[in-house]
C-alpha cells in the first residue's frame, strides 16, 4: 500500500512539473507617462505649447501585450494607426525620436538576460545584457485587479531618461556660465517601484523589465509611468511560441545609453541649425 501511494506522489509531482513546464499565456497592458514640460523656459505660444503637449501626450499612451511561459517572455507595442496631418511639416517623428522608440523586449529568467530592439533616429539597435534584479519587498497590501487578487511589493531603482528641459533650450542657454551647473541632458536618480503581483499566475514574470516575484505583475508604477493589466489569457488551446529579437546592431545597454546621448546631441544640434536658418517658427 505504502509503494502504491509512493508511486502515485511521483506521477502526480511529474504531472505538476510537466505542467509548470508548458504553462503559458498573454496579458495586455496599457501604459501612460506623464512627462513634464517646462520648456526650458522658452517664450512659446500657448497654441504651440498646447499641440506640443497634446502629441506627448499620445506618444506616452500605448498598448502593450506580455506573452510568456515559465522561463521566458516577450513584451512588445501593440501596433497603432497613425493619425491623419501626424507628421505635417516634417515635425511628427521629433518627439518619438526624442524618448527613442523601443519593442519586443525579450527576457530569459533562467538565464537572467535580456534583448530589446530599439530604434533610434531611424537605426535599429539590438540590447543584450543582463538582467536587473531588483530587491523586491514584498507588503501585506491587496487589491483586486480583474479577476485576480493581487499583492502588493515596493523596491527602490535607479533611471536613467531624457531631459527634455536640455533639448528645449536655446544654444545660448545651454552653455554653462560661470558659476552656473551644467545642464545635464540625462536624468538620472533613484525612485521608488510599487508593483501588484498575483502568485495565482505562478510565473515571475511582468511588463517592461520588470519580474522576479512570486507571481505574474498585473501592475507596476515609477514616477512618471505606471502599467495596468487589462487582459489575460491562461494556457490557450493553441500553443504560443516565443521568439527573441534577432535584429539589430548588437551593443551593451551602456553602449546603447553612449549612442543616444550621442544621438540627442546630434538631433538638438540639427534643431538649433533649422531656427538659425529661419523656418518660420517663433523664436
Amino acid at each position: 500500500m505504502k509503494d502504491k501511494w509512493s508511486i502515485g506522489l511521483i506521477v502526480v509531482l511529474l504531472c505538476a512539473s510537466s505542467y509548470a513546464q508548458d504553462f503559458q499565456g498573454k496579458a495586455t497592458y496599457q501604459s501612460k507617462t506623464q512627462v513634464n514640460m517646462d520648456f526650458g523656459g522658452r517664450k512659446i505660444p500657448e497654441d504651440r505649447k498646447k499641440e506640443i503637449m497634446e502629441r506627448m501626450k499620445k506618444a506616452n499612451e500605448k498598448t502593450f501585450e506580455l506573452t510568456f511561459n515559465q522561463t521566458e517572455s516577450i513584451y512588445e507595442e501593440e501596433e497603432q494607426l497613425e493619425q491623419p496631418g501626424g507628421r505635417e511639416g516634417g515635425r511628427g517623428p521629433r518627439f518619438g525620436a526624442m524618448m527613442a522608440s523601443g519593442g519586443d523586449l525579450y527576457k530569459d529568467i533562467k538565464s537572467q538576460r535580456y534583448l530589446i530592439k530599439n530604434e533610434l533616429l531611424g537605426k535599429i539597435f539590438l540590447v543584450d545584457d543582463e538582467l536587473e534584479k531588483l530587491d523586491w519587498k514584498l507588503e501585506s497590501d491587496t487589491k483586486q485587479i480583474g479577476n485576480y487578487t493581487a499583492f502588493k511589493a515596493t523596491a527602490v531603482k535607479t533611471i536613467k531618461r531624457p531631459n527634455m528641459r536640455a533639448v528645449f533650450r536655446r544654444p545660448s542657454d545651454l552653455e554653462k556660465k560661470e558659476g552656473e551647473k551644467k545642464e545635464e541632458e540625462f536624468i538620472i536618480k533613484e525612485v521608488e517601484i510599487v508593483a501588484w503581483y498575483t502568485p495565482e499566475i505562478p510565473v515571475n514574470q511582468g511588463p517592461s523589465s520588470y519580474w522576479g516575484l512570486p507571481g505574474l505583475i498585473l501592475a507596476v508604477s515609477d514616477d512618471i509611468t505606471t502599467i495596468v493589466c487589462s487582459e489575460i489569457t491562461l494556457n490557450p488551446s493553441e500553443k504560443i511560441e516565443i521568439k527573441a529579437p534577432s535584429k539589430g546592431k548588437k551593443v551593451t545597454q551602456a553602449e546603447y545609453d553612449e549612442i543616444s546621448q550621442e544621438k540627442m546631441k546630434e538631433m538638438r544640434e540639427n534643431f538649433r541649425n533649422r531656427r538659425g536658418r529661419g523656418d518660420g517658427r517663433p523664436q
